[in-house]
Formats: structure tokens, sequence, C-alpha cells
């Protein structure tokens, strides 16, 4: 009889899907694998491509998980001022295995007060900014400090959730789940992150400057509010 490994994601408004559906259709080929999309009702959640996604149980309801997940997108620095959301997210990772996030999900993890002193990666265009929250930012797909475990930007999220399924059943099953879903990059570009070649740097700059714009001010405040509080002592 297979275990049954549960594993809790964030659904939000405006939240990337592929940061969300990508490790998700991953990590359901892990044997014995139960995934809750987990928000504040169960009604749609409209996502940033216009479509919306159906949360299987709400913050109130949902179990204590083996694993917390927390996608990203520009409605991640909502949360950043949701309590409700961040209480759910500090209670799961009190007994939770393993604490992840992929691309900006982990702002929200700082918000709650889990990144200070740890090695975390997110989306290289919001990067230098996860060290408003104590944390130790570290350029790469898929980042390991000790039980968390933090993806990259978008993407990445593939790799991440590759990585914590051999680490959850062994490197053979995450082998079988890539092969299964064909998991075989070979992007016509080699554009991909900014150290690449092809990469566009004006546009670099200007990705750069524009989340800095937009998503300072909230991290900052959230910062503030976790050095005021019992979280951070």
């Amino acid at each position: 009889m297979t275990d049954e490994i549960r594993i809790n994601a964030l659904v939000f408004p405006d939240v990337t899907q592929l940061d969300l559906t990508g490790p998700v259709q991953f990590l359901t080929g892990i044997p014995g694998a139960v995934v809750d999309l987990v928000w504040h009702s169960t009604d749609p959640v409209p996502t940033d491509c216009g479509f919306s996604i159906l949360p299987t149980t709400t913050f109130a309801d949902a179990r204590p998980a083996d694993v917390i997940m927390i996608p990203g997108g520009q409605g991640a620095f909502n949360l950043l001022e949701d309590a409700v959301a961040l209480d759910f997210v500090r209670a799961q990772a009190r007994d939770a295995r393993y604490i992840t996030s992929v691309c900006t999900g982990a702002f929200v993890l700082g918000a709650a007060g889990l990144l200070k002193g740890r090695r975390v990666t997110t989306h290289w265009a919001s990067h230098a900014m996860l060290s408003h929250f104590g944390a130790i930012p570290e350029q790469a797909r898929v980042v390991r400090d000790g039980n968390l475990i933090t993806g990259g930007g978008v993407t990445s999220g593939i790799d991440f959730a590759l990585t914590l399924a051999a680490e959850i059943a062994g490197p053979d099953v995450a082998r079988r789940i890539q092969l299964a879903l064909e998991y075989d990059p070979q992007p016509p570009f080699d554009a991909g992150t900014p150290a690449r070649p092809e990469a566009d740097q004006e546009f670099v700059a200007s990705l750069i400057a524009s989340n800095r714009e937009r998503r300072e001010g909230p991290v900052l405040a959230a910062a503030g509010r976790n050095a005021g509080s019992d979280i951070a002592r």
C-alpha cells in the first residue's frame, strides 16, 4: 500500500498559472500524491492568463500537508497583506516535511517569516528584493536549504517539481515522471535567462526596474511587519 503524500498548493487571484499547474502536473505523478488547491473559498480564482482555476479546499478546511507550495505571479504580492493566508502558510509550515515555492511565491514565504538566514531563489527580475526578508538570494533553477526548496521563474517550477519528486519518491520515480511527460526542453532561442547570449539586456533592465517599482513597497512593508513581530525573534 502506498503512503499518502499530501501537497497543499495556494491558488489566488492573478497567480501565474504555469507556476502552479506546471509543478502540480509533475507532482501528481508521485505515488500516493494528493494535491489540494487552497484559497479563502472554493469559488473560481482568475489567473494571469484570463481563465480561472477552482480551489479544492479552503484555508479553514485544509488538512495538514507534507508539502506546502506557494506559486508566484503579481497576485502573490497582494498576499503579503493577507493575514489569513500568511497565518495558514505559517501553520502548515510548522509540521510540513517540505516548505516550497515557485517564482515569486518565495515572497509569500518571506512575509510569513520563513526565509531569514536561508538560501532561496525566485524569478530573476525580482531576485534582489528577497534580501529584504533576511534571505540569502541564490541564482539557480532550484535551491535547497534544509527542508526549504525553492524554484526560480515560472518554467523552473518543473525542475523544482522533479527535484522534489526525487526527494520524496527517489530518482527512478522522478525519471519516469519526466519521461512520461516528455520533458526534454530544446528551446529554439538561447534567451532563457539574463545571462544567455540572446537575452535582450534592455528588456532585462526594464523589467527589473518595473518590478521594483510595483513590488518593493509591499515587500518592504511586509519585512517591516516581520521585524516588529515575534516571527523574526
